[in-house]
């Protein structure tokens, strides 16, 4: 049985401070999550930044300044910096941290989707900051613009820096947008593709889609010519990553992702999901990949080369 490589998503951008008190919102508490998924056997930790005073999602990289050095020096994780930032922000504005600090991977939206999530508006009456409710209730009228052209410059910006991709696809044509760019010599192998089910405006999170997605990437790009993961939002997180490892696959967990443990029960941490894929793996037999492995296996630039 093959190694399993397990990415944590931190904080994300979706979900707010009042929807968990476990979600960490300052340098310190992002800092402080990430070392302890990675202890918990993370190989990859995705991240995000927000304004430390309210938790709204940022793309300073000055914010970042605050953790990434602190994460780096306490652990040997991947550390994976996000180009996608928030469905509201410029490309330009996802781009910065990234371009900055030049890590060893970076995520790469393939393509645009409408990005909502106010349903969850309807559970929650008080919310801790004044900015919260209209970031949620407007997601309906967000699109989360990824563009050939932007697609093309975040290629090209981090290429330059030796960073490579966890290329995110959140629908079918997705895949076929990658081919675009593997076709034109601007991806190249080995290369990470992240598949994406349950956001409302991508790929439903139905197990069939899972066979779908994975189907049409093999015919794509040749069965084992790349590496693959799964991540499932909310309660379909654990029931996807399952399935996704019984067929050799990655697995994502985290806070972004999904707040809960269990049905109805909300995660005390980031680690307290990792702990939770880990004995799954576990007992299906599968061993989850260190950091130096899963460097290999993506054929990273390795932690020395960073700018941070």
């Amino acid at each position: 049985m093959g190694k399993v490589i397990i990415t944590c998503a931190v904080t994300g951008s979706a979900h707010t401070p009042t929807m968990s008190d476990a979600l960490p919102i300052t340098p310190e508490q992002i800092a402080e999550q990430s070392i302890e998924a990675a202890m918990a056997g993370a190989a990859i930790l995705h991240l995000h930044a927000r304004v430390p005073e309210d938790g709204r999602p940022t793309g300073d990289p000055h914010v970042y300044a605050r953790f990434l050095p602190v994460i780096k020096q306490r652990t040997d994780a991947v550390v994976n910096v996000t180009t996608g930032g928030a469905a509201t922000m410029p490309v330009e504005e996802r781009l910065a941290a990234a371009a900055k600090f030049k890590p060893e991977l970076c995520s790469l939206n393939m393509g645009s989707i409408n990005f909502a999530f106010f349903p969850a508006a309807k559970r929650i009456n008080t919310w801790k900051h004044g900015w919260e409710r209209d970031y949620v209730v407007n997601s309906d009228d967000y699109i989360f613009r990824n563009t050939f052209r932007d697609i093309e410059k975040i290629l090209a910006t981090m290429d330059e820096a030796g960073t490579k991709f966890e290329h995110e696809c959140y629908d079918l044509g997705h895949l076929y947008n990658l081919a675009h760019f593997v076709d034109r010599g601007l991806v190249r192998q080995p290369f990470f593709i992240q598949m994406i089910f349950g956001i409302l405006g991508g790929i439903g999170a139905d197990l069939e889609n899972l066979f779908v997605m994975k189907e049409a990437a093999d015919r794509l790009f040749g069965r084992g010519s790349y590496q693959w993961s799964v991540l499932a939002a909310g309660r379909h997180q654990m029931p996807f990553l399952t399935q996704a490892a019984l067929m050799g696959g990655h697995v994502r967990v985290g806070l972004e992702d999904s707040l809960f443990i269990e049905r109805g029960v909300l995660a005390v941490s980031n680690a307290q999901q990792v702990q939770k894929i880990v004995r799954i793996l576990e007992e299906m037999g599968h061993e989850p990949a260190t950091p130096s492995e899963a460097r290999e296996m993506l054929g990273l630039k390795g932690r020395d080369r960073v700018e941070f």
